[in-house]
């Protein structure tokens, strides 16, 4: 890592990566990026399109992908993952090697919360599924996940934490 800092956000769909992350990047006056939005823009089709037309085998391809050119880049950012990102083709090894990675480990019932039916339709891996449903698959993501998240140089824990929290961490970071 030279002088610019790489900040890339993992965890469980709905954990917060996205409004987390765009806070945060106001915070250190940094640009917000979303992996998911950098992979249709690239590809111009959105996830579900790419998930129906090419399998999840070659959107994994293609994430790992724009992970790496994105990562390459000389310059500060925060970068908000998808969900299964971290876990597929080395991309945890890649994000630690590149980047600083903070782990959002929110409640599983929070995130179901968050996730209520009104919002699973942007979620083609939730729509259908009434909230029973969501927390079981987000139970199951977590156990196949945790262990790639987990990896994370920082972990940050609960329903509520600040930009300004991960900023102070991410000093003690730099400075040890």
């Amino acid at each position: 890592m030279g002088k610019e800092l790489k900040i890339v956000l993992v965890g469980l769909p709905g954990s917060g990566k996205s409004t987390f992350g765009r806070q945060l990047a106001t915070v250190l006056e940094f640009p917000f990026y979303d992996l998911d939005q950098l992979i249709e823009e690239r590809f111009q089709l959105k996830i579900p399109a790419i998930f129906t037309k090419y399998g999840e085998g070659k959107f994994r391809e293609w994430e790992t992908e724009v992970l790496q050119d994105f990562l390459n880049r000389n310059d500060s950012f925060v970068l908000a993952s998808g969900g299964g990102c971290p876990c597929f083709n080395d991309n945890m090894d890649l994000i630690n090697d590149k980047a600083v990675s903070v782990y959002l480990d929110v409640p599983l019932e929070e995130i179901s919360m968050r996730l209520g039916l009104a919002k699973v339709h942007n979620r083609p891996m939730f729509s259908g599924l009434d909230q029973g449903e969501i927390t079981l698959k987000l139970k199951s993501l977590l156990v196949d996940r945790d262990y790639f998240y987990r990896q994370a140089k920082i972990k940050l824990s609960g329903e509520d934490f600040s930009a300004e929290l991960l900023v102070s961490e991410l000093i003690r970071l730099i400075k040890s």
